[in-house]
């Protein structure tokens, strides 16, 4: 995962311009991690 689509996700699913920490930016960006380690492994 690249740092710009990491800021798409936070930018997507914020509460309030530079939110990082709330859950819903938590998990869109583990739930992103998660899809891509899966391609990769295949």
């Amino acid at each position: 995962m690249d740092k710009d689509s990491k800021k798409t996700v936070i930018e997507e699913f914020s509460r309030h311009q530079g939110d990082t920490g709330s859950p819903e930016v938590q998990i869109a960006l583990l739930t992103n991690r998660i899809n891509y380690l899966t391609d990769h492994l295949r």
